[in-house]
């Protein structure tokens, strides 16, 4: 196999057969077994998804993006400033697309409230992944969009977090000694540990990071911005009262 093909394979414009994937993993002297019959699973997988009608309408990013929330087998997420991208309202994700620079076209500002809204699908269904957030009181606080947005927004989030698959916690402002990471992220779980894939938005655009290196980071600090964070009865309860003070 050429470098031309490993390059056609590793950005999806062509398929792997199972054959090929076990002949590279072997080259590779990879013998984790189970890490390549996860690999098989997926290189097999001959579904497309609802993400796909998007494919030349919006950033591949954003494609990859649902593609990894919709195969995960289990979601984290970290966020300081904004409600998570699942977790949002129609009216919240609106306000965010609308206040970007350079102004968005009207046809794509519609296109990325849609793909938002139907990423919303992961936490539906008869056998949805188990999903955890935790978000900091600045992010419920922030107004995006009027009033009546936020108002909906947090009465969303109360609504969601009854759900037995969805954990959501919050960090109050008024909590001692925690410096924090203060790194907005996700984790996707894969179908083996070693297929985990942090993801993190940054200046550029979107980051997906897999290392094992940086994954064993990235999980000490998961672990420590939720021993911080108030249990999800508390986070309720204060969520509660911040939706009752707008």
């Amino acid at each position: 196999m050429n470098s031309s093909q490993i390059n056609h394979i590793e950005s999806g414009l062509t398929g792997v057969s199972e054959e090929r994937l076990r002949r590279l993993a072997a080259n590779y002297a990879c013998t984790d077994e189970e890490l390549i019959s996860a690999l098989v699973a997926m290189a097999t997988s001959r579904a497309k998804g609802w993400w796909e009608e998007y494919r030349g309408a919006l950033p591949t990013p954003f494609l990859d993006l649902a593609e990894l929330e919709h195969h995960a087998t289990f979601l984290q997420e970290i966020q300081f400033l904004y409600i998570p991208g699942p977790l949002q309202t129609e009216g919240y994700a609106r306000s965010i697309f609308s206040d970007r620079i350079p102004e968005l076209p009207g046809s794509e500002l519609e296109l990325r409230v849609q793909h938002r809204m139907q990423r919303k699908t992961i936490l539906e269904g008869p056998d949805p992944a188990p999903y955890e957030a935790v978000i900091h009181e600045a992010a419920l606080r922030i107004r995006i969009g009027n009033r009546a947005a936020s108002q909906a927004q947090l009465a969303a989030l109360l609504d969601t977090s009854e759900a037995d698959h969805i954990t959501l916690r919050v960090i109050p402002f008024d909590l001692d000694g925690f410096g924090g990471s203060w790194t907005a992220m996700m984790l996707a779980g894969g179908a083996v540990p070693r297929l985990d894939t942090v993801v993190r938005d940054g200046p550029h655009g979107t980051v997906f990071i897999d290392s094992e290196a940086q994954l064993g980071v990235f999980r000490t600090l998961i672990r420590r911005v939720e021993a911080a964070s108030l249990d999800p009865e508390r986070s309720r309860e204060l969520i509660y009262k911040l939706a009752k003070e707008l």
